[in-house]
């Protein structure tokens, strides 16, 4: 029995954001906000994580959740309560202890707060509940008049919210035709007692487009160490029709000779992130003496190293890619070549830097041989 589970709701659609799509998957410094919430219960305390999300996202969660030890996905509801409780449903199986009930939007949760509310429930607490008073003045308008609303007792609640497991499933059963905003609303329906703990400011819900942007400035102020990591990559031509660079494929009249789709480009900056990383190169982890990455597609490679260094709690801050060759003509793939590039590592396209230059006909570049990769990645990472 895992004793304390953390049940993370990622179901809503998160159209106040103004994004195509659900806010949970747009990346907040390069990594989604829904593996940057999941991550922060990666905590030895917790022994169960389950994730609830609409069906019709649970494999774009499976990949952006790949490698964190989570239980099989829950499906999420139209409202958020009936996402909670089909969450809760799912744990039954799990009987854990208590559960802690967190927005995927509140990716900024420290392990601080976390740890406060465990500490709250295992002191004997029906509930525990993160929250701030509120610190702004309150006006209301009733027609074309404004009243002040005293402060005096206010407060705003946040995630996570604990619960003793059995008491707070119950009521979601008990009271699921009655719409309230949080878990806390349920508790207080079902008349359990509640505890509060303090809050963040950072542990904000972000909505709209500027909670996006403050969030990132919060995370830059607690960021602050900067890497730069380089690769370098070449390839002889053989005969073929095409050549793969940048994650684009490019008529030719050769090919590029290796063990996978010997994308210089690629190849050149999964091995500066992964230098980045102090974690080998590009061989290291995908050998070319094995079979199963024949013909592979090097993005699978930069998706790796990229996963690698959000694992670590890093984020992209730019990349920088020089293609050396005599042919193909490099300059009409260059928007393409960057679109590829940002869309695998999951960062904006003006984070990304595609050029070109020869050898002016010197050496084996210059005779046509074959072509080369350099790269360089800038990323940001937690001090050590």
């Amino acid at each position: 029995m895992s004793r304390i589970a953390a049940l993370i709701v990622a179901g809503g659609k998160g159209e106040r954001s103004g994004a195509a799509v659900p806010k949970q998957f747009r990346p907040v410094l390069g990594q989604t906000m829904l593996r940057r919430s999941v991550a922060a219960f990666a905590l030895p305390e917790i022994g169960t994580i389950q994730v609830v999300v609409a069906k019709e996202r649970w494999a774009e969660t499976d990949a952006v959740l790949a490698g964190l030890n989570i239980l099989p996905l829950a499906e999420g509801g139209v409202t958020r309560q009936e996402s909670v409780r089909n969450g809760l449903e799912a744990l039954e199986q799990h009987a854990p202890a208590y559960v802690l009930i967190h927005d995927a939007a509140r990716p900024l949760v420290s392990q601080s707060v976390i740890r406060w509310v465990i500490a709250a429930l295992e002191d004997g607490a029906g509930a525990a509940v993160p929250v701030l008073p509120v610190a702004d003045s309150l006006k209301r308008k009733e027609g074309d008049t404004w009243t002040s609303v005293s402060r005096e007792g206010l407060f705003r609640a946040q995630t996570p919210q604990g619960f003793r497991y059995g008491n707070i499933l119950a009521a979601h059963r008990n009271f699921r035709a009655t719409r309230v905003t949080d878990d806390m609303g349920i508790a207080e329906l079902a008349g359990i007692a509640i505890a509060t703990v303090e809050g963040e400011q950072a542990n904000l819900k972000i909505t709209t487009k500027d909670d996006f942007r403050h969030a990132e400035r919060l995370m830059r102020g607690t960021m602050d160490e900067f890497r730069t990591g380089q690769g370098f990559d070449a390839h002889r031509f053989t005969s073929g029709d095409h050549v793969w660079l940048c994650g684009i494929k490019i008529a030719h009249d050769a090919a590029l000779e290796g063990h996978s789709d010997a994308d210089a480009g690629l190849h050149a900056l999964t091995d500066a992130i992964l230098g980045v990383l102090g974690a080998g190169d590009i061989g290291h982890h995908f050998p070319p003496t094995e079979e199963k990455w024949r013909d592979a597609s090097s993005s699978l490679f930069l998706a790796y190293a990229a996963q690698q260094l959000a694992q670590a709690g890093g984020a992209i801050v730019h990349c920088d890619v020089t293609l050396i060759c005599e042919w193909p003509k490099i300059a009409p793939h260059y928007d393409a070549m960057r679109a590829r590039i940002a869309e695998i590592l999951k960062v904006d396209v003006s984070r990304v830097s595609v050029k070109a230059t020869t050898t002016e006909g010197m050496g084996f570049l210059g005779r046509g041989e074959g072509l080369a990769a350099q790269a360089v990645a800038t990323v940001r990472l937690p001090p050590a």
